[in-house]
């Protein structure tokens, strides 16, 4: 191993119970070998980008140390999205979990299957706001400072949930989440 890297994490659901996926969600990362979730955003609610008429997202960032590289963390995520009954027919269309490696310890990359840093991230408020909130000072590579890309962008439709939240991995039992939930 070369070491363990800082990894940014958005995650998002808008089927079935959202919040109880996106916390098992967590689970599930901080369950990952040699992964630990440092620190996680507050949720948002935020209205769907692109893709057909569907319900609205929930949203948060987390922050992981790892030392998984970037194609084996890419495929472990995708294992857990399966878990959740993720689907891939539809661009932009609803998911009962999404997961993308935001930024990957500052790495670029134009490969087919990870681009790095994500290729969309600088212009999603409903990603800026959560990292912003759990690391004010971060910076995506090739883009510049968080802050300034969050208040360049229209945050129309991502709304802080206060009520809503995400607890680290361990200290919330978990709870049954299976993809019949999802509909």
């Amino acid at each position: 191993m070369t070491g363990r890297r800082h990894v940014v994490l958005a995650v998002g659901s808008n089927l079935g119970d959202r919040l109880g996926t996106l916390q098992e969600c967590v689970n599930a990362i901080g369950g990952l070998p040699d992964t630990d979730v440092l620190a996680i955003s507050p949720v948002y609610q935020t209205a769907p980008v692109g893709g057909p008429s569907q319900p609205d997202y929930l949203n948060a960032v987390l922050a992981v140390a790892t030392g998984l590289g970037p194609e084996d963390l890419l495929a472990a995520l995708h294992g857990i999205e399966a878990e959740f009954g993720r689907v891939r027919k539809e661009r932009f269309g609803p998911r009962t979990l999404d997961i993308d490696i935001i930024s990957y310890q500052g790495e670029l990359s134009d490969a087919d299957a990870l681009t790095l840093p994500h290729p969309r991230a600088h212009e999603r408020a409903f990603v800026l706001a959560p990292w912003h909130d759990i690391e004010a000072d971060a910076e995506l590579p090739g883009h510049g400072p968080v802050a300034a890309l969050l208040a360049a962008v229209d945050q129309t439709g991502v709304q802080r949930l206060p009520d809503a939240v995400l607890r680290p991995p361990g200290t919330v039992p978990p709870q049954p989440v299976t993809p019949a939930d999802a509909s």
